[in-house]
Parts: C-alpha cells; sequence; structure tokens
C-alpha cells in the first residue's frame, strides 16, 4: 500500500503572467485546503527564487472573499520568475522543504516551468525524500503536449485579435503597411488567432506567417506587393518563430535565458527585419512602413 504522505504544501508561479494564473492558484488552494493530510499552504513569492530565500506567504488562512478578488485579478499574485535550478538551487531547495516539513509541491507555469517541476521531482526521488510534485500548465503559447487549450491561450488570443481589429482600423484611416510580430516561440496558434479580427473581406491581417511553414524572403514580399495592390495597405501578423528552410530563425537578439532559450522577438529585432524586407520589396518608392512587437 503506498504511504500516504502528510505534510505542507508549497505553490509558486513561473514565467510570463496571464490573465488567468491567478485562477489556478486560487483553484489550486481551495482544493489543497479539503485534503486533510495537508498541513499549511505557502505561496512562494516569486516561484523557485522565493523558496530559496524562504520568502513565503500563508495561504492557509486566507478568507474566501480575498481568494476571489486575487482570482479575478490578472497578473501573477504570488510574482513570477524565469530560473532554472541547478543542482546547487535544487539542493537548497530540498533544504528550505525539510525545514518546514513541505511534502507536495505545485509549480504554474508552461514548458520551462514543467522542466524545473521536473528536476525537482527527480531530485526529491535521488533523495529517498517522499514528495508530490504537480505541474499545473499555463501558457499563451498553447504548445503543451495533450493539451487542448492551455490556461493562458484564450485571454491572450482574445487580446490579440482586438489589437489586430484596433491597428486595422488605424491602418485603414492612414494607409501603409503595418507589421506586428506575436509570441508563441515555434507554435503558432497566438498568431493565427489575429484572424478572428477580420469582420469585412478587407479587413486585416490580409497576411499571417506562422512558425510551422517555411519563411521565404521573396515569397513575403510579393505577398505584401499584391496585397498593397488589392487593397491599397496592409496588415501583416507575424510570429516571432518564423524561420527559413534550414531552420534558422529569421531574426533573434541573440540572447537565451536560463532555460537555453533564443530571445527571439524581445528586442524589436524580427520586426526592424521585416519593415526592412517590406521597404526593399517597394525599391524606388516611400512606404509607410511600421513594426511593433506585441508582449514585450
Amino acid at each position: 500500500m503506498t504511504k500516504q504522505l502528510i505534510g505542507k504544501m508549497v505553490i509558486g508561479q513561473s514565467g510570463g503572467p496571464t490573465a488567468v494564473i491567478n485562477q489556478s492558484l486560487v483553484g489550486a488552494v481551495l482544493a489543497a485546503r479539503k485534503q486533510v493530510n495537508i498541513t499549511g499552504i505557502l505561496g512562494a513569492h516569486h516561484g523557485i527564487a522565493g523558496i530559496m530565500k524562504e520568502d513565503f506567504i500563508d495561504l492557509t488562512t486566507q478568507s474566501p472573499e480575498q481568494l476571489e478578488l486575487v482570482a479575478t485579478t490578472p497578473a501573477a499574485a504570488l510574482g513570477s520568475v524565469r530560473l532554472k535550478p541547478g543542482k546547487a538551487e535544487c539542493e537548497k531547495v530540498f533544504e528550505v522543504f525539510k525545514k518546514n516539513d513541505v511534502r507536495f509541491f505545485f509549480y504554474i507555469g508552461g514548458n520551462d516551468s514543467a522542466e524545473t517541476a521536473h528536476i525537482i521531482a527527480e531530485m526529491a526521488k535521488e533523495a529517498n525524500y517522499d514528495f508530490c510534485t504537480v505541474h499545473i500548465p499555463k501558457t499563451i503559447d498553447n504548445d503543451l503536449k495533450v493539451t487542448d487549450h492551455c490556461p493562458g491561450f484564450a485571454s491572450a488570443a482574445r487580446f490579440v485579435a482586438l489589437a489586430f481589429m484596433g491597428d486595422d482600423r488605424d491602418n485603414r484611416a492612414l494607409s501603409g503597411i503595418k507589421v506586428n510580430v506575436v509570441m508563441g516561440r515555434s507554435a503558432g496558434f497566438l498568431t493565427a488567432a489575429s484572424a478572428l479580427a477580420r469582420q469585412a473581406e478587407d479587413d486585416g491581417p490580409h497576411l499571417i506567417y506562422l512558425p510551422e511553414r517555411v519563411f521565404n524572403v521573396e515569397s513575403f514580399q510579393q505577398d505584401v506587393r499584391d496585397a498593397v495592390a488589392k487593397y491599397g495597405r496592409c496588415v501583416i501578423a507575424a510570429s516571432e518563430g518564423i524561420s527559413d528552410k534550414d531552420g534558422n530563425p529569421i531574426a533573434t537578439s541573440g540572447e537565451r535565458d536560463s532555460h537555453g532559450n533564443i530571445q527571439l522577438s524581445g528586442s524589436g529585432a524580427l520586426g526592424d527585419a521585416l519593415a526592412a524586407l517590406v521597404k526593399d520589396a517597394f525599391p524606388g518608392e516611400k512606404v509607410r512602413v511600421r513594426a511593433d512587437t506585441f508582449g514585450y
């Protein structure tokens, strides 16, 4: 018979905040309160970084009314972090867990957060520490396996659609060519959501580029010329993860985060590169081109 764990629970938030990540937090806390084997609930301030500092918020006795306010508040109420723990950090985490009799660890986040939770779980196994690790999915990219629509995606998709709808109205009034780079890394779900902004046949975005399809510079430039010829203007949605036939990103900042991920569009490099390609597509003409990056 499996030994029943009894002890405290730590819950943390990690990665980019979303409009609903606090719903996941509150849902987990309320469910944990019903478990007699969970003796206390601690919220980690800024995820793994807060655990190492023993920077906790006691969530055991928060009133239902207070938790409901937290649930309907966007962004990360506990504070977030982007940190891939190494061996030294994991050892510190377990030192804190043992000191506080923590037997349950819930981590809310995306791919990198899942990797962190896995590292912690493996360390517990190697240390023969009776422990339960749970990853609560959150990613606006919607790229977690076996997940049809991940919490965080729908609210971000709504933002993208509304942003393009407003941008299209501005573009219609002022004409010209507008390039909007959308987050999502190697998944195009969020960029594809820009199509929801189309209410009429001539509404933008007129061109959408996803990372699942090879990006060809010459084809892109011809697409823009064709759109301008047809509509007299052009609104473009481009995923930050678009790449050439060899799998090389069209533009990056050259930097990597602690999980080794290449920083794609955070610097605005892709938007600048696409704007330059658009200008090159109209040699000798004075074309009004602007590029923005959503989400940074």
